[in-house]
């Protein structure tokens, strides 16, 4: 195989060259930064309990429950916990520094959600006052937070009656073991919240969000669900339980198909790579003909000629890949921060670099078959004869 007559035509286009391997690596860099995405967007699905049911209005997740519901559900057989979880909706300053709150059952939600191990402070400093707080670790560095911080909270959905903010110390950082808990949220206690609105000193509606059960072990969740459905089917107000799978999957589709979208944006955009570069390949075996001929006169075999073309996209494609690919990582801190709010678990994997790469290989077959195709067949009178 001449490798160094593979080496020289890509050099004496170099601008064609460049251009072409820009594109392809630009077209990875896009294909992984969007599956991430996507991957991103179903890890809270993967990543769900099996042993954890979420009790939610069965009108709308924004119809708040009543406080009373929680003893009911706790007598169901099968549920071993209760846990309440309310949505609070606040900012620290500014509006852009917004991130997920909630206020929840301080006694329980260690014991609701055992993937959330503490690593800074204790359960114990936590359960202390009901203006503590449980922040996560990347709740954490991002804004520089630490044990004893005071974290002032403008409210939305739950303002203070005298117009300032609500006020929180931290008082134990923790990391999460799974996806479906991520470590950019604020825990707080609903005690600290129901207070507050019973006596006036805030504004907002009286209820529970959702309730979150955790199974004893060995009960059946759908008889569970199906039991606290039952239990409420009179009202006064009916309630819809689910797997917190399904719940999970509830905020992914509320967006609609994000993730057929984004596929087809990535699809559209490596067919239309491919073409390029099959474009590429097709005018350097035109402008090879006389090339191609003087080699299969010097008594090179027809595989030599296929091998020429093919190496030569391969070589074009695995370029871009790994260039795209290299862009994608020393970027992917960049974009975890960025959207750290909306996507806490942005993290571009191996799988997901060596599907990039290998995307970049086939584009590379499938757009060097067919000229090296042509070139095995091109007869040497012809290839000499032909005007380029």
């Amino acid at each position: 195989m001449p490798w160094h007559l593979i080496g020289q035509n890509l050099r004496a286009h170099k601008l064609r060259t460049l251009l072409t391997i820009g594109s392809l690596a630009v077209a990875v860099f896009l294909v992984c930064f969007l599956r991430t995405v996507v991957l991103g967007l179903e890890a809270g699905v993967v990543g769900s309990a099996s042993n954890r049911l979420i009790v939610q209005s069965a009108v709308s997740l924004f119809v708040d429950l009543p406080l009373g519901y929680q003893s009911k559900i706790e007598g169901v057989p099968g549920v071993a916990r209760v846990c309440k979880q309310q949505w609070f909706g606040g900012y620290f300053q500014d509006p852009s520094n917004f991130f997920a709150q909630f206020a929840v059952d301080g006694d329980r939600l260690l014991e609701t959600f055992p993937e959330m191990q503490i690593v800074q402070g204790s359960e114990e400093a936590f359960r202390a006052s009901p203006t503590q707080c449980l922040i996560g670790t990347g709740l954490a560095a991002k804004y520089g937070w630490k044990l004893g911080s005071r974290i002032p909270i403008i409210g939305t959905y739950f303002t203070r009656s005298d117009g300032k903010p609500w006020e929180f110390t931290v008082a134990a950082l923790y990391e999460s073991k799974s996806a479906n808990v991520d470590n950019s949220t604020l825990w707080f206690h609903f005690k600290y919240l129901y207070e507050s609105l019973v006596s006036k000193a805030a504004e907002g509606p009286l209820g529970v969000g959702v309730y979150v059960i955790r199974l004893a072990g060995g009960s059946d969740p759908v008889k569970v669900a199906g039991a606290v459905d039952a239990l409420f089917d009179s009202g006064p107000l009916r309630v819809q339980t689910t797997s917190e799978a399904e719940f999970q999957r509830q905020f992914v589709t509320m967006m609609g198909s994000v993730q057929t979208f984004l596929g087809s944006i990535g699809g559209g955009v490596l067919f239309a790579i491919m073409l390029a570069v099959l474009n590429t390949m097709l005018l350097s075996f035109r402008q090879r003909f006389h090339e191609i001929g003087v080699l299969k006169a010097l008594g090179f075999s027809d595989a030599v000629t296929f091998g020429m073309l093919l190496f030569e996209s391969l070589g074009i494609c695995a370029c871009g890949g790994l260039l795209g690919v290299t862009a994608s990582l020393a970027s992917a801190s960049y974009f975890a921060r960025s959207m750290s709010t909306i996507l806490p678990t942005f993290a571009i994997t191996g799988a997901t670099t060596a599907m990039g790469l290998g995307l970049a290989i086939s584009i590379g077959v499938v757009a060097g078959l067919f000229p090296a195709w042509q070139a095995m067949r091109l007869e040497c009178i012809d290839a000499l004869r032909a005007e380029v």
